[in-house]
């Protein structure tokens, strides 16, 4: 079955010419070119990596690892139980349910469980940290002065296509556009929707904290009666994410190592208008919500479990699997006023538009300012460790 959205009646036609236009464009085979300087070996992936059952021959002790003897065991032997559920990997599953079933341990007991059941791998080379979390706005039901932008719900015409319903070399190769006449055509881009007015919004908001709750992809929209609604993502216009920090500091609009979430938060408010809009333009992307009820718990990230604060990442789910262990060896922080280090396990419970590759990842931090300001000005240079059942 066709895994789509809201297919419009002109679809199975359209869908078919997309298919074969990229058909034609990507199914020619070719021999590559002969290599000129070292092979690279291509990423290790979820799919490729050794079984657990195969030794490793990079496999580190524990005590190798940069903050291992200070870490917080108990914490993250409680935040592998609540994530590990998803893990699909036959091992971890097995480990899994150990933990879950062992008795409540102290701090040396759950080191011992953790050293006992994994092996400790480095993945790829340095790579990069960030972080986010679930953020508090104010919002309004109606228009006024201040709250000028709309929360928008997912759009009737905004159709998502997985080919590989079509053709199994695109298996996960999803596209997102809509139906102009007998033609398919991209989604348009975040200046595009903006220009165009919505009857039917779900609430308003400034314009910049708009911006940073689509960043984020879900938080919590607080009433002047003291209502709380949970904005959660609906999906996006399939434009790829594009960071406006680095284009902020080569105008000149921020200094280079203050290009933190504060900072071009406050740049974008005290420009509000058409100057801060055409900087918030540069990102094409532009994300949808549908709200519900606050419920006062944790977000769900993308494996449907809520991110334990500080002991989840969001990866990139063809790199890594969901529910799986991970040492982060985070430092050398590149923004002013961060912490100097991150160094602990974490569970890989979440994906993000802008995480992409074997070495990065995006740390939660959990909700409401305190969490932002701190996610604000992640940005460390990262070594990363996958924890590989025994």
């Amino acid at each position: 079955m066709i895994n789509i959205r809201r297919v419009p009646t002109a679809f199975a036609s359209v869908a078919l010419a997309v298919l074969l236009l990229s058909a034609c464009a990507s199914t020619t085979t070719t021999q590559p070119p002969a290599a000129t300087g070292p092979t690279v070996p291509p990423p290790t992936t979820a799919a490729t990596r050794p079984s657990p059952s195969t030794p490793a021959a990079t496999a580190l002790s524990f005590a190798s690892l940069a903050g291992w003897a200070e870490e917080d065991h108990v914490a993250a032997l409680d935040a592998f139980r609540a994530g590990c559920g998803v893990a699909k990997d036959p091992a971890m599953a097995r480990v899994c349910g150990l933990a879950r079933n062992a008795a409540v341990l102290d701090e040396p007991g759950a080191r011992a469980f953790l050293e006992a059941n994994f092996r400790v791998e480095p993945v790829g080379d340095e790579g990069l940290l960030t972080a986010y979390f679930a953020p508090q706005y104010e919002a309004r039901m109606s228009r006024n002065a201040e709250f000028t932008v709309p929360v928008r719900g997912l759009p009737a015409d905004l159709v998502v296509l997985d080919l590989g319903a079509f053709e199994p070399g695109f298996v996960g190769k999803m596209i997102t556009g809509h139906v102009e006449g007998p033609t398919f055509v991209p989604y348009p881009d975040r200046a595009t929707i903006e220009a165009t007015p919505t009857d039917k919004p779900l609430a308003w908001m400034r314009p910049e904290e708009l911006f940073f709750l689509q960043i984020q992809g879900s938080g919590v929209l607080v009433l002047p009666d003291g209502r709380r609604v949970r904005a959660v993502f609906a999906g996006t216009n399939g434009k790829p994410f594009v960071g406006i920090a680095n284009a902020m500091r080569d105008k000149g609009l921020l200094p280079d190592n203050n290009t933190s979430g504060d900072a071009i938060r406050t740049w974008l408010a005290e420009h509000r208008g058409p100057e801060a809009d055409a900087i918030m333009q540069l990102n094409p992307r532009y994300v949808f919500f549908r709200t519900l009820p606050d419920d006062g718990k944790e977000p769900v990230g993308s494996a449907g479990v809520p991110l334990p604060p500080g002991r989840a990442i969001a990866i990139d789910p063809s790199r890594h699997a969901m529910g799986e262990l991970y040492w982060l060896d985070a430092a050398a922080p590149k923004l002013a006023g961060a912490f100097p280090a991150y160094r602990r396990l974490v569970v890989t419970l979440d994906t993000g538009g802008a995480i992409k590759g074997d070495v990065r990842a995006d740390l939660y931090m959990g909700t409401g300012a305190a969490a932002g300001a701190e996610a604000g000005r992640v940005r460390h240079a990262l070594r990363l460790y996958r924890l590989v059942p025994q």
